[in-house]
């Protein structure tokens, strides 16, 4: 599975942004997606995942109720909605898929290229 994140850009504190994430390859498998950030020094963050039927959704408590993940599986495409967003939210965000969808990043198998954030106040 190929991830190809994108999206990312200089928006303002109180923007919006979308971010998507295409897959290619294996991609019929049934894989959940999630979407974690990293800021440079810090340790990769969760902020959301997503299982193959979008039933599931969970989300970090930093982005609840501003964030939302979401899924076109006929475009084997997941997306990241961000509305509200802070200056903290500023890191490079990183698609992934696996075959559970939890926290743990050391669960996902496949990881996009990331995409840099970047939220002035």
């Amino acid at each position: 599975v190929q991830l190809q994140a994108s999206g990312g850009g200089l928006v303002q504190a109180g923007d919006s942004l979308r971010l998507s994430c295409a897959a290619s390859g294996r991609t019929s498998s049934g894989y959940a997606m999630a979407w974690f950030r990293q800021v440079p020094g810090k340790e990769r963050e969760f902020v959301g995942t997503i299982n193959w039927s979008g039933g599931l959704r969970v989300y970090a408590d930093s982005v609840k109720g501003r964030f939302t993940i979401s899924r076109d599986n006929a475009e084997n495409t997941v997306y990241l909605q961000m509305n509200s967003l802070k200056p903290e939210d500023t890191a490079v965000y990183y698609c992934a898929a696996g075959t559970l969808a939890t926290m743990r990043p050391l669960e996902y198998a496949y990881w996009g290229q990331g995409t840099l954030v970047t939220v002035s106040s």
